[in-house]
């Protein structure tokens, strides 16, 4: 299978593009929700390519239920 490299400063290109968008059209309420759930998708996806497993998360929070 061959694997497609995406650079970071294309990923960053787009989170800005997208931001930019949502403050635009949407105001500043738009423009914060992008970039905190921007932030929230960028730390999950840096965990599950550093090798977390969507199972640690799940065990995780049962854990902290009890």
């Amino acid at each position: 299978m061959n694997k497609v490299a995406v650079s970071r400063a294309f990923i960053g290109m787009l989170a800005g593009m997208a931001l930019a968008f949502a403050g635009f059209f949407g105001g500043f309420g738009a423009f914060l929700l992008v970039a905190a759930l921007g932030g929230v998708g960028s730390a999950a996806g840096h965990w599950l390519d550093s090798g977390g497993r969507v199972q640690d998360l799940r065990d995780s929070f049962e854990r902290g239920r009890r």
